[in-house]
């Protein structure tokens, strides 16, 4: 049996992409840069169009956390498709810097930031879904939300 393409494997999955969100601010969400593409930090975003807020540890608990980890991943995928006009043309997750809303004892983080990584896993496997990855503690992040990511994805030109 053939290996499914990114395209098929979110079909297999039964995973539905979110609208991709717009830009916030002055900031292009996404920049291709030859075989680079630089997603801009991407927040939980749900389908409603509400976003996930609060510190995880205090308002919300790890797996909340997690759960709003794969939101942003949703959407992150949302924007490459966009942008990208498929996700079959990403080769391989590079790096993701994963920021979490949390108190000043919460220690998790890199736990939280799993959600995201994981979706990634499950679409392109572990060789090129898997990227070097930062997670760390924030004091706060933009509207309160309770997760940001950026990344950087190598792509077909």
């Amino acid at each position: 049996m053939s290996k499914m393409n990114a395209e098929e494997k979110l079909e297999f999955l039964k995973i539905e992409l979110p609208n991709p969100p717009a830009a916030a601010g002055l900031y292009k969400p996404l920049i291709v840069m030859g075989d680079l593409a630089y997603f801009s930090g991407h927040l939980p975003i749900t389908g409603d169009g509400s976003i996930v807020v609060g510190k995880v540890g205090i308002d919300l608990s790890l797996e909340e956390g997690v759960d709003a980890a794969r939101q942003v991943g949703l959407n992150v995928l949302a924007t490459l498709r966009k942008e990208l006009g498929s996700l079959n043309r990403v080769i391989q997750i590079v790096k993701i810097l994963g920021m979490v809303n949390a108190g000043p004892d919460f220690t998790q983080h890199p736990q939280v930031i799993n959600g995201c990584s994981e979706l990634m896993r499950e679409i392109w496997g572990e060789d090129q879904g898997v990227g070097a990855r930062s997670a760390c503690g924030v004091s706060a992040l933009p509207a309160g939300a309770a997760v940001e990511i950026e990344g950087i994805i190598k792509i077909i030109e």
